[in-house]
């Protein structure tokens, strides 16, 4: 019994669609794959730009379709109609779709009888393993990260200390003002930040904080960007942990045992490791070293997220580096994150994007990780 792949849905929005077909479109289109084939059904407004530029092996216009479903007395005729009808004009009733397959065309294709059945992620297996061509677009993509966070750090350094404040030609310097001067950088080498970290102080022990407001002098600042290409789609992820002044002497001692961590990553990350091995010796490593993670006053403080995940046209992909075990292959690009939070030190992370070798792993990631500046 040979399945059919099925997907319906913007290729802006999901990245297996824009994997199967190279073809990036703002409105939701038909993607059928069967017998080695691939077929894109385009609306009239779509259709001589995916004619163009989709990788796929035909292209149909849904009017044509529609045409016949007229002729045919159906009404009203939906998505669902038009999937169905070129499906049983292929011979296609066995159907494979994402996890994120929308319910009511599920339901509605099960009751005209074919059979569906959701495929968790990775739906297709070889977006793991990136070409040469995709590990080239992401290394591009964190080439304009760096350049973003180049600006962010110059702004940091050239800034006035205050009391306990940061002032920036005669103003407060604020964590949106860096968030809005990494963005232009970003926008200029075609790139797009969305949810961007600048987290100071205590706003930092939460992980995924994107922190608001003054940045303070002699207090840690993490920064944590993951744009997309616009052009590309590749993502890249870096993070960094900047004091501006001189930072406690916790704070330097956690920086110090973060960068031991990575290079505990880097020096197991390899084709066939385990990502729980791995994982579990960041945090065995965070433990000798005097940062334990647990529930400290009635939040989590420590090393309580994965060490890594898989990248590519989103930002977390399969694999992870994580409590939940992954054998890593080589060509897989994961980030190498760890970090440590504690409400009376503030936060550190320190993130670099590798790639998966037979030996070892290969670093795409240029920056300093210098913490006072």
């Amino acid at each position: 019994m040979s399945e059919t792949v099925l997907i319906i849905a913007s290729s802006e929005t999901n990245a297996n669609l824009y994997y199967a077909t190279k073809f990036l479109a703002p409105d939701p289109f038909i993607f059928i794959q069967m017998r080695g084939r691939k077929i894109l059904i385009a609306s009239g407004l779509e259709l001589d730009r995916a004619r163009k530029e989709a990788a796929v092996d035909e292209v149909i216009p849904n009017a044509k379709i529609i045409q016949k479903l007229k002729k045919r007395g159906v009404s009203p005729i939906t998505t669902t109609e038009i999937a169905s009808f070129i499906l049983r004009e292929r011979g296609a009733l066995h159907l494979v779709v994402p996890m994120n397959f929308p319910l009511h065309y599920g339901d509605g294709l099960r009751k005209k009888g074919f059979s569906v059945r959701p495929k968790p992620e990775p739906f297709f297996e070889t977006r793991s393993i990136k070409s040469l061509a995709e590990i080239d677009a992401i290394r591009k993509t964190q080439r304009a990260t760096e350049r973003a966070v180049w600006i962010a750090r110059d702004i940091l350094r050239k800034s006035r200390i205050k009391g306990k404040y940061l002032y920036y030609r005669g103003k407060r310097l604020t964590s949106e003002f860096l968030k809005h001067a990494m963005a232009s950088s970003l926008l200029e080498n075609d790139c797009l930040a969305a949810g961007t970290i600048v987290a100071c102080g205590k706003q930092a022990v939460d992980p995924h904080g994107q922190g608001a407001g003054s940045l303070l002098a002699h207090e840690p600042i993490v920064i944590d960007i993951f744009p997309h290409s616009m052009k590309r789609r590749y993502f890249s992820d870096m993070s960094r942990t900047f004091v501006r002044g001189k930072a406690s002497a916790k704070v330097k001692n956690m920086h110090r045992a973060v960068l031991e961590a990575q290079q505990i990553a880097f020096s197991k990350i390899r084709d066939g490791a385990s990502g729980k091995s791995i994982h579990q010796s960041i945090l065995s490593h965070f433990e000798k070293s005097g940062f334990p993670t647990g529930e400290i006053g009635g939040r989590m403080q420590g090393f309580f997220h994965s060490t890594g995940h898989g990248l590519g046209l989103e930002i977390h992909e399969p694999p992870r580096i994580s409590a939940l075990d992954h054998i890593l292959k080589s060509g897989e690009v994961v980030t190498v994150e760890p970090g440590l939070y504690y409400a009376d030190a503030g936060g550190v992370r320190i993130e670099d994007v590798v790639v998966v070798t037979k030996s070892g792993c290969k670093n795409l990631t240029k920056f300093s990780k210098l913490l006072e500046i």
